[in-house]
């Protein structure tokens, strides 16, 4: 499969702790997800296997519940989960704007260390997915990209605060 999305990112922090902001709820519930949504329920089981089940609510109230199956944790150099959108008992959703969204993709976390500096390489992919939902999740890679750019500047003023 192709590499759907990458983006990468140098923050002014050390591995260590850009590691735990991927990784730890405390540090995920200020940064992580779209401008405006607020994390209403979470619970994190860091290991492979694992789960991040989560629900935020939306700027008009609206809930909408998501998870992560964790892949890979490799701390602090590599993290990995495939996500999907869900509901409160865990089912695995379709997208509730996109009919054709991939029902799930891998997310893959690389961090690199550079002289007190933390280069990360995001990379995201649509996997089990048939032509269509490919081709949308091609198609909607841009604006997943902006929107995930608009998370990583969070966390960088949240690194920034310590």
């Amino acid at each position: 499969s192709t590499k759907g999305l990458v983006i990468t990112h140098s923050f002014d922090a050390p591995r260590d702790l850009v590691y735990k902001a991927f990784t730890e709820f405390e540090w995920l519930q200020r940064w992580w997800g779209p401008i405006g949504f607020k994390f209403k329920k979470a619970s994190l089981d860091l290991k492979p296997g694992g789960i991040f089940h989560y629900c935020m609510a939306a700027p008009n109230g609206q809930e909408m519940w998501g998870k992560w199956v964790i892949k890979e944790v490799n701390a602090p150099t590599k993290f990995s989960f495939v996500s999907s959108f869900s509901d409160e008992k865990l089912a695995t959703l379709r997208h509730p704007l996109a009919e054709t969204w991939p029902l799930e993709t891998l997310s893959t976390i690389n961090l690199v260390e550079q002289g007190g500096k933390t280069m990360i390489a995001l990379t995201a992919e649509a996997i089990n997915a048939n032509a269509e939902e490919q081709k949308t999740f091609k198609e909607g890679s841009t604006s997943m990209e902006k929107a995930l750019k608009a998370s990583l500047d969070r966390l960088e003023e949240e690194l920034a605060k310590g």
